[in-house]
């Protein structure tokens, strides 16, 4: 399979590009490099290769959910720079 000129410029129009006649033949040559290295990867027996969602091995790396005692408002509130009662006090980013 390979990628005419008028291929290209219906890509980029698509893609609301403008491209000029020299950039049009570059982006032929450079689309069609790629169209063959993936006739390349046709070529690749994966019959016994499973479907992968990820190329890297995926593990859980949180942990356990355990229950555990929380914090107290006060321990919580104890490094806040402000604070009004039991909240953090925070400056003002919402304006009317």
């Amino acid at each position: 399979m390979s990628v005419s000129i008028k291929d290209v410029e219906y890509i980029a129009r698509l893609a609301k590009l403008r491209l000029n006649d020299d950039e049009l033949t570059t982006m032929t040559g450079q689309l069609n490099k790629i169209l063959e290295y993936m006739d390349q990867l046709n070529e690749v027996n994966t019959e016994d290769v499973p479907p992968l969602a990820h190329p890297l091995q995926m593990e859980n790396v949180f942990r356990p959910d355990v229950r555990q005692p929380s914090l107290t408002t006060e321990e919580a509130l104890a490094n806040a720079p402000e604070k009004k009662g039991k909240y953090f006090s925070v400056p003002k980013v919402v304006h009317k």
